[in-house]
């Protein structure tokens, strides 16, 4: 198994972003802490998967993209939505399976949606974002919408066939998809040497004509930089860019998961390089943070997290007399 890799950031931080990247990556741990423990409580039930260590991911990409881009992401994905924009309420109430959720409590954990924002998921099945990111891609071409649609995914649906077919049509098509392979070195229990002959992940996408980049997934602002620019090369009309993210998650696949394929002491190596504990020491080197900065930061995560559970816990669950609603549109078509 390769070690963890290095970091290349060392440009000067402006303070402020440097904080707000810093509040959103706490934002997203602190929501999976307490996921996992209402998971417990059993107030939160089906399927769980926790981003614990791969914040700097969602917090780098998202903010590289405009608010008209579109987002498709995974079944780990709590923390795309919150950085995205919908509020912690409505991300809370969903994993209740209230119908204040964002997907009405239809959806849970792993089918978080909302169209204002242009967040399209959430999707459970692996790989199962490719294509819909090709669809609506190939939507805005056709239309001269000037619009990135990005697509995350983790290295196990590298192994899926539409990971191929979505990649090759994208480049056919040269149409403006920023791919985004969260490479957290295991597809559920399967490491990726077990699984891949090329654990090259980039060098895949380069197979296809594709621009492609690897960047340090446990450092957010080497990821901003290099969504950067795969975002202006997207825009610039140069077709779709390949960005593999090399990150680890720190919990187990999901809450289901005994976690029998990895010791402990490998965990413990990649916690060495949590993105959060990361840019917290390099904001204190630079003198942009202390500790009075981290204890107010806390405290309204904790505040908007004490929030958006009683807003969960006093949600209403979906009347029996609306269970066939939402199976077909209710648009009338003209």
């Amino acid at each position: 198994m390769s070690s963890p890799v290095e970091s290349q950031t060392t440009r000067e931080i402006d303070r402020s972003h440097g904080i707000e990247c810093l509040k959103q990556m706490l934002r997203i741990r602190r929501l999976e802490e307490r996921c996992a423990e209402l998971y417990t409580e059993t107030k939160i039930r089906g399927f769980l998967h926790l981003y614990n260590g791969e914040e700097a991911v969602a917090v780098g990409v998202v903010q590289a993209l405009g608010p008209d881009d579109a987002i498709v992401a995974t079944y780990r994905e709590h923390g795309h939505a919150l950085v995205r924009g919908i509020s912690t309420r409505a991300v809370m109430a969903e994993l209740y399976g209230k119908q204040e959720g964002c997907s009405r409590g239809r959806g849970g954990s792993m089918h978080l949606f909302d169209a204002k924002t242009r967040f399209y998921g959430g999707n459970a099945i692996v790989g199962g974002g490719l294509p819909i990111a090709v669809g609506l891609a190939l939507a805005d071409k056709m239309r001269a919408q000037q619009r990135i649609s990005s697509c995350f995914f983790g290295d196990g649906a590298v192994a899926e066939g539409e990971f191929h077919e979505c990649l090759n049509l994208a480049a056919l098509w040269r149409l403006p998809v920023l791919y985004v392979c969260e490479n957290n070195l295991y597809a559920m229990g399967t490491r990726l040497d077990l699984a891949q002959s090329t654990t090259d992940v980039a060098k895949k996408a380069a197979a296809y004509g594709i621009a492609a980049e690897a960047v340090d997934g446990m450092d957010v602002l080497a990821v901003e930089v290099a969504a950067q620019r795969a975002v202006a090369h997207i825009r610039a009309g140069e077709g779709p860019f390949f960005l593999e993210c090399k990150t680890y998650r720190f919990r187990a696949h999901s809450m289901y998961d005994p976690e029998l394929y990895r010791s402990k002491a490998e965990v413990e190596e990649w916690k060495q390089r949590d993105p959060i504990s990361n840019l917290v020491s390099l904001l204190r080197q630079q003198g942009a943070i202390g500790d009075s900065d981290l204890e107010h930061i806390e405290r309204n995560v904790a505040k908007e997290l004490d929030d958006a559970v009683a807003f969960a816990e006093a949600g209403t669950w979906e009347p029996p007399a609306d269970l066939e609603r939402f199976v077909y549109s209710e648009r009338r078509q003209t």
